[in-house]
Parts: structure tokens; C-alpha cells; sequence
């Protein structure tokens, strides 16, 4: 069903650009919307979670840089069926975690630096275990899609 709204979400996106364009350019502006909006499209749903996460200024971590969360992802994810998302850390001291990527098998978990401190395991586990149902449930690329500028 998510995959319906993200269609949904895109393809409303697409006419609302045609027919702006088509209002200050006539046909030739229709054309030249649609063309736009095709590319806008294709590099949203490609990249939106490569857009999202450069954004935040996310890194990437590895099991070596951050076993303990690496431990947490890995075994929730086992238990929901997911293959295991990349995980990502943000250098801010606001606590936030979200999901993103279109799809379960490009998956990516990404935390703060101030949700992992100030969380115990049990917290930062259930604030996980909710961001990768997000993933499981694919509602994620519904999410990332609205929230980049278009």
C-alpha cells in the first residue's frame, strides 16, 4: 500500500508541475515540466536516500567503529525478516534516529551521536526496532520522497 502513495505522491508531483508549466509556458511548457519532472522523479526515487543523509551530514559506520549499535540493528533486524540495514551516525546532540532507502534490501538506520548517549540499550533498541519497521513496512521512501525540496 505504501508503494501506492509514494506512486500516488510522485505522479500528483508530475501534474502539479505540468500543468503549471503548461499555465506560464503553454504546450511547449507542458513539455518542458514533464521532462522535468521525470528527471526529478528518477533522482528521487534513486537517490533520495543518498540526498537525506548527506543532508544531515551522516557517516557511515562500520561494526569495528560501533559493535555495540552494529549488535542492536543486526539482531532486530533478524528477528523482523530484514536484511541487515546499513547504519549511519550523525554528529548532533539532539536525540533523533530515522529510517530511509526505497526498500527493504537498501535499507539504512541512522542515529545521532545524542540519541545513542543519552538512551540505554533497552530505549536505544525500541527506537530502532521502530525505525526498522518503517523499513519493513516500506514507508519509508513515502517519507523521504515528501520530505526532500522539490
Amino acid at each position: 500500500m505504501n508503494t501506492v502513495k509514494t506512486m500516488l505522491l510522485m505522479v500528483s508531483l508530475t501534474l502539479l508541475l505540468v500543468f503549471a508549466g503548461g499555465f506560464i509556458g503553454g504546450e511547449s511548457g507542458m513539455t518542458i515540466a514533464l521532462v522535468m519532472a521525470f528527471g526529478m522523479n528518477f533522482i528521487t526515487y534513486w537517490f533520495s536516500d543518498k540526498i537525506v543523509l548527506k543532508m544531515y551530514g551522516a557517516q557511515q559506520v562500520t561494526e569495528s567503529d560501533a559493535p555495540e549499535l552494529h549488535r542492536i540493528v543486526r539482531q532486530l533486524s533478524l528477528k523482523a525478516g530484514l536484511p541487515m540495514p546499513k547504519v549511519y551516525i550523525i554528529d548532533q546532540e539532539q536525540p533523533n534516529a530515522f529510517a530511509t532507502g526505497r526498500n527493504p534490501e537498501n535499507g539504512v538506520i541512522a542515529v545521532t551521536t545524542g540519541i545513542v548517549r543519552i538512551l540505554s540499550r533497552e530505549e536505544l533498541a525500541g527506537v530502532i526496532a521502530h525505525e526498522l519497521a518503517h523499513i519493513k513496512h516500506r514507508d519509508i521512501l513515502v517519507g523521504t520522497v515528501a520530505q526532500l525540496p522539490q
